[in-house]
């Protein structure tokens, strides 16, 4: 089986797909709402730093829908006790809404993704996962 990039660029344009409804509904950005739901799924990432580090992202295009976040009420910045210069990003009570329908717009693209498969195929592929997983943590300690 051939594994390469065009496999993984696939499954993230059909994921924005899934997102632009409700990028239009909300009316944000697909990267301010991948910010969103990153920091909602993702408590131990706080930082606008997590995100360009973990996602990615180019740091300007972050820090711009950071303060569109946080001016809309999504997003508020808190100092970190002992740091004045650390900030951490939480998600707000009002982006609750936006994150419900944005955790079910994501199990249902997980759901779609794996339709079809036996259990005993998704069994396997967790296993596969599994082990790659280790093989990775071998080669980061390497």
């Amino acid at each position: 089986m051939n594994f390469d990039i065009e496999f993984a660029y696939k499954i993230q344009q059909c994921y924005t797909k899934r997102c632009k409804e409700i990028c239009k509904e909300v009316n944000l950005p697909q990267t301010a709402f991948d910010i969103l739901m990153f920091l909602s799924n993702n408590p131990k990432y706080k930082s606008a730093r997590d995100i360009v580090e973990v996602r990615k992202l180019k740091a300007n295009l972050v820090s711009i829908n950071v303060d569109r976040l946080v001016k809309e009420g999504y997003l508020e910045r808190k100092c970190v006790a002992g740091d004045r210069r650390k900030i951490e990003l939480h998600v707000t009570d009002n982006a609750k809404r936006i994150v419900d329908v944005g955790h079910v717009v994501q199990q249902q693209f997980v759901l779609d993704l794996f339709s079809g498969l036996t259990q005993m195929e998704m069994e396997a592929m967790q296993e596969s996962f599994s082990k790659i997983d280790r093989n990775l943590d071998r080669i980061m300690e390497e």
